[in-house]
């Protein structure tokens, strides 16, 4: 049973770094580039805000909406990831521990920035 808890904590972390990636970092914003449109404005304050407009309609503009919502991506992450993991466990495996030590320092790196700031 300790093994299976294991695998789905590990699951969960890799699944928040792989879905921040594609939805939020910058590095796959070619990724994102196709299906829509990441625009920067300045508010009235002075601060720069980004917003989304989603491009085309029928399966571009359904994959443009996907990607903007952190939450839709995540199930498509993780159904991948486990997938993934299942049927493939020889490239499955590393593959979640990378990404998971990676969402877990993310996770980390964010409480220590709040903590010092």
């Amino acid at each position: 049973m300790l093994e299976s808890w294991f695998w789905f904590l590990l699951l969960g972390l890799s699944s928040f770094r792989v879905t921040r990636l594609i939805v939020l970092d910058k590095i796959a914003a070619f990724i994102r580039k196709p299906f829509m449109e990441e625009i920067e404005e300045q508010n009235d304050k002075g601060e720069i805000e980004e917003y989304i407009v989603v491009k085309g309609t029928g399966l571009r503009g359904w994959i443009g909406e996907l990607l903007s919502c952190y939450w839709c991506t995540g199930v498509w992450v993780t159904t991948g990831l486990f997938f993934l993991l299942t049927f493939y466990p020889i490239a499955g495996k590393p593959v979640i521990i990378i990404f998971a030590a990676a969402g877990a320092a993310g996770i980390l790196e964010s409480i220590v920035a709040k903590i010092i700031d």
